[in-house]
């Protein structure tokens, strides 16, 4: 009877143990710091200086096109720091050549449903300096890629130059 009784509770303890993982939830834990890395393309659509330019206008006189590529440092479900670097490549009269170069780091303020806003510092190897306020939100999830479209106000000073300042559009996609 005792040896029946032990039988009986040992194989209700399996079962319980067996069960108990398959009813358990099974999310994965975000281990931080996490690094991700990002691609995109990002196209300035207006900038005012001493005169407005459109750059949405006119394509075969002048076109720009930019594309950052970057490492973000995920400290928590809520901020992070960036790092990114964006060539710039400059149409004019179909000729095509590289710009600029931009250093832009910045820390990451995220938010519920995919928003983040980071206020980025910027390096120009032209000479001009500044900042890019940029806000960003993810619009469609995926196993391994985020895709995400941003909008950024960037505002520039130096180099002999009257200050300036835009509005330009990012798309790209964040590796996880």
């Amino acid at each position: 009877m005792k040896i029946n009784n032990l039988l009986k509770a040992t194989v209700l303890s399996i079962l319980l143990l067996i069960t108990s993982n398959g009813f358990s939830q099974t999310t994965e834990q975000t281990v931080y710091p996490k690094p991700v890395g990002y691609l995109s393309f990002i196209l300035p659509a207006v900038t005012f200086a001493n005169k407005t330019t459109n750059d949405f206008t006119g394509f075969s006189k002048s076109f720009s096109i930019g594309f950052p590529t970057g490492v973000n440092i995920l400290y928590s479900e809520t901020f992070g720091f960036s790092f990114e670097v964006v060539p710039h490549i400059k149409t004019i009269n179909n000729s095509s050549k590289v710009s600029n170069l931009t250093i832009d780091p910045g820390p990451m303020f995220r938010y519920s449903h995919g928003f983040t806003f980071i206020p980025r510092l910027a390096f120009e190897t032209t000479g001009r300096y500044g900042f890019t306020p940029v806000f960003n939100q993810i619009i469609a999830r995926t196993k391994f890629l985020n895709y995400f479209i941003a909008l950024s106000a960037p505002f520039r000073f130096g180099d002999n130059a009257a200050p300036s300042t835009g509005i330009s559009f990012q798309f790209g996609f964040i590796f996880k």
